[in-house]
């Protein structure tokens, strides 16, 4: 295995963010005085949203009009970027250092936040069938698909899922494992068992680094069940079913078209998902054994190079195809050109720049999170932030100098430039055209990192144009991006069941593997029973953060850059472009990064691909020499699980 893999998760929606809010993949910072004020603040920012609705919709016996709609429309968003800002704030302090008065602070801000929330929403039902303007039709839409977990009415079940949200968030961020007591010095937190996972080629080791970290999450069982109880509640209270039909509703079409739609994204992609697996199976099983690693069955999740067996970029070096051709880690290259962390990050924006896209401000580099502090708990993973919705862009990162991190950088510096160019828009306004699309442009950026990229980057001495390292590079894309697709697709899967009833809280673990066992082929390496809870060592459950975006990502990403190169006037293989320096490119980009979510996301597409549907076809277009490796190599071997 190689180094240490790339932070916990290219994210960039915290936990408590994803209670209240769409647009919020920024987490956001000032400390706020909770105790002594949520009860005030709540109760205040209901009354607020039910005096705006009365305001702006006149008295039962009058029929509202296109103008009060507007004019509600106007004051929630002045009320929302009050409370987001103030949330936000709160988010961010409570992000780059974990304390108790922090997490009251974010708990109060979004319970602050709920309750503003939620009557706007019953507002804005009073003009349904308005004959509004389209910006106000579409702010009203927007509104009321807004909460990633709406709040229950109730003002103390209300304060309730903020602080048991807020609970989950800071279980996961400073989950400790591998000692008797956490204050203790030989504790291992989740860097450690992400290095040994993506370092040691011990097989009982690793299965300790796997077990251990999941001793982190059965703590957090009861509370997820009660946050699911709560926030099906508030779902309903603004008309869904549940929460996972609310998520559904939020991109332009009908919850069940859209669960349709992702399963046939999935049907385009599966074929060459399934030849990978194949391929890393039987490298595997030649490493570790046949009774480890069985010829026709499931790989053990441990042996991937990842803690959670999402991504397997950590396994490349046992299966190199080529071993003889130079390689395209550019790390070393890093060390030796003397890059720290920042210089890391001004490389990155030299590429942004290079389009003719803005530099960053000034207060990105006074405000941002690069190297982690001593002495104080953070959430280390990498998010990118625009704290008050005004251009104040940050990212929170722990990086490291090494390749892996530059790609995270740009990934993340993506999500920075849309915010850029959307921030003056209405606050229900900015965010992608959806959520996919965000996670999409950080990673299209990603794809033009190429060995020329790096080359003229002076990180990389030579460009071999030959088949073989091709293939390498290839290979060493597809364990990180095809291979996430299964999981990307079943997070979601399994938290639309747990929503809706369909999973029971007594099947919580057993349904985890079921989905993991069937779209991913990949298996629990020692027996899990329900006195575990393994969806809770990925972040993203207690963080409460949609996942279906990471999956729509990874197909929009290889449209838009397709797109984008054809712009640039690429001639050649697609895997081969980097709009590095096109301001050709970079004008189409804008052009949809300023639309924000002010139109719905085919329009939105349509800008930017000439296309309104999603489409793997770019992707299976860019991975075509590696479809063909695989071909070869699968040859007489059983595919499947």
């Amino acid at each position: 295995m190689r180094s240490p893999t790339a932070p916990l998760t290219r994210l960039c929606f915290s936990a408590i963010a994803c209670l209240s809010t769409l647009p919020t993949i920024a987490c956001k910072s000032k400390e706020q005085g909770a105790s002594a004020t949520k009860d005030g603040e709540s109760a205040s920012a209901e009354g607020e949203a039910k005096a705006a609705a009365e305001a702006g919709g006149g008295s039962d016996a009058d029929a509202p009009t296109p103008e009060q709609a507007k004019a509600y429309v106007a004051e929630v968003d002045t009320k929302l970027r009050e409370l987001w800002v103030a949330q936000s704030e709160a988010e961010w302090q409570n992000a780059t250092d974990i304390t108790e008065a922090h997490q009251q602070a974010v708990a109060a801000t979004t319970e602050a936040s709920m309750a503003y929330l939620n009557a706007a929403i019953a507002g804005a039902q009073r003009f349904e069938g308005v004959a509004a303007d389209p910006a106000t039709a579409r702010q009203l839409q927007l509104l009321k698909v807004s909460p990633t977990v709406p709040a229950p009415a109730d003002a103390a079940k209300r304060e309730e899922l903020a602080k048991i949200a807020t609970k989950l968030d800071s279980m996961y961020g400073t989950g400790k494992w591998g000692c008797e007591d956490e204050s203790a010095d030989d504790c291992k937190d989740m860097a450690d068992a992400i290095e040994i996972m993506a370092t040691s080629d011990d097989y009982d080791e690793l299965l300790a680094a796997w077990e251990g970290w999941r001793t982190i999450s059965p703590a957090m069982r009861p509370k997820y069940q009660r946050f699911v109880e709560l926030a099906n509640e508030g779902a309903r209270d603004i008309g869904y079913a549940d929460v996972g039909e609310l998520w559904r509703s939020g991109y332009d079409m009908a919850p069940d078209a859209f669960a349709a739609e992702m399963e046939r994204l999935w049907q385009q992609v599966k074929p060459l998902y399934t030849a990978l697996h194949c391929h890393v199976r039987a490298e595997l099983a030649e490493k570790y054994g046949a009774d480890e690693v069985p010829a026709d069955g499931m790989i053990p999740a441990h042996l991937l190079g990842n803690l959670w067996a999402q991504e397997w970029p950590n396994v490349y070096e046992d299966m190199v195809p080529y071993p003889d051709q130079p390689s395209i880690d550019v790390t070393e290259g890093l060390k030796k050109a003397a890059f720290d962390e920042r210089k890391m990050v001004a490389t990155a924006e030299g590429f942004f720049v290079s389009l003719g896209l803005d530099p960053l401000p000034e207060t990105f580099w006074e405000r941002s999170l690069f190297v982690q502090p001593e002495g104080r708990d953070v959430q280390c993973h990498a998010s990118a932030w625009d704290v008050g919705f005004n251009n104040d862009l940050r990212i929170k990162m722990c990086i490291k100098v090494d390749m892996e991190d530059l790609v995270t950088i740009h990934h993340e510096l993506g999500h920075n430039y849309y915010y850029h160019y959307y921030y003056d828009e209405p606050i229900l306004f900015q965010n992608g055209a959806h959520d996919g699309f965000h996670e999409g442009i950080g990673d299209t950026l990603a794809l033009s990192i190429t060995p020329s990229y790096l080359n003229q980057l002076g990180l990389l001495d030579e460009v071999s144009e030959d088949p073989e390292a091709v293939i390498n590079k290839q290979l060493a894309d597809g364990l990180e991006k095809i291979a996430f697709l299964p999981f990307g697709l079943l997070i979601d899967r399994w938290r639309w069941g747990v929503f809706s009833g369909e999973i029971a809280p007594g099947e919580y673990n057993a349904a985890w593997w079921k989905l993991r066992n069937e779209y991913q082929g990949v298996s629990a390496p020692v027996e899990r029973s329900e006195a575990n809870f393994d969806p809770g060592a990925k972040y993203h459950i207690p963080a409460n953060t949609p996942y279906a975006r990471y999956f729509l990502a990874r197909i929009l990403q290889f449209q838009f850059h397709a797109a984008l190169c054809e712009a640039a006037g690429h001639e050649g293989p697609l895997h081969t472009c980097s709009i590095y320096g096109s301001k050709e490119a970079g004008a189409k980009l804008r052009a949809m990064l300023e639309l924000g979510s002010s139109k719905p996301w085919p329009d939105a597409l349509e800008v930017i691909a000439g296309t309104r549907q999603m489409d793997a076809g770019p992707m299976l277009e860019y991975f075509e020499p590696l479809k063909s490796y695989l071909e070869q190599q699968n040859e007489g071997r059983s595919c499947g699980w």
